[in-house]
Parts: C-alpha cells; structure tokens; sequence
C-alpha cells in the first residue's frame, strides 16, 4: 500500500498547487467511487460484493475505479494467495476521514431531493 502521507507529492504539480476543492474533485472524480466509498463505509467488501451493489457497473470500470481509489490512500486492497483467489476491499484511515462528507452529502441530497415515495 503507498504511503498516506505521500499522496501530495504523487499528484501533478498543477494539481498539488489548485485550490482544495479542486483537488478532492480529482480525487472523487468518477461515476461510481464516491458510491463505492459508501458501501465500504460498512466493511469490508469481496469484487463480487462490490460488483452486486453496483447494478450496471462493468468489471473493467470497476477494477478501474477501484484502483484509482487504492492509488489515492483512500482504500485498501487485500490479495488472499488461494484459489481461486479472494480479494478484499477496505477503507483506510483517509477514505474514513471522509465518510463525514458522505454524511452531510447523503443529508443535503434527503433535504433537497426527498425519495419518491411512489419508487
């Protein structure tokens, strides 16, 4: 796993000096990783798990999702050596840090754009 503490300097220089927004919306950018942060928000999940919680998502944006979020600290890839092989996702102590955001963007989206009852 790389080093939390040197995610800044793994990132372009333009990235590292834009605004910090800019910069978590490097992180996040993507279809389906501030979703994949949320399931894994619960534990740690199996590809297969992941894979069934995101109807619709194909193996190969997945994987590539998934790697993008292991490259930016923000989760953890377990390898178990069996057969077949077991491979685990985890959050690390970033990806954590920021369930908080998650919270306030799952409050935010529940005040302004309440559920369809009728769904």
């Amino acid at each position: 796993m790389p080093d939390e503490s040197s995610f800044d300097n793994r990132l372009p220089l333009s990235q590292r000096t834009a605004c910090p927004v800019t910069r978590a919306q490097t992180i996040m950018a993507g279809k389906w990783k501030i979703v994949l942060l949320w399931h894994l928000s619960t534990g740690t999940k199996r590809f297969h798990e992941l894979e069934h919680l995101l109807p619709g998502i194909s193996k190969g944006i997945l994987t590539r999702q998934l790697r993008e979020l292991e490259a930016d600290c923000m989760i953890d890839r377990k390898v178990y050596r069996e057969v077949p092989q077991k491979v685990e996702y985890s959050l690390t102590d970033t990806g954590r840090s920021f369930l908080p955001i998650l919270d306030q963007m799952a409050a935010w989206s529940s005040q302004h754009f309440p559920a369809d009852p009728g769904s």
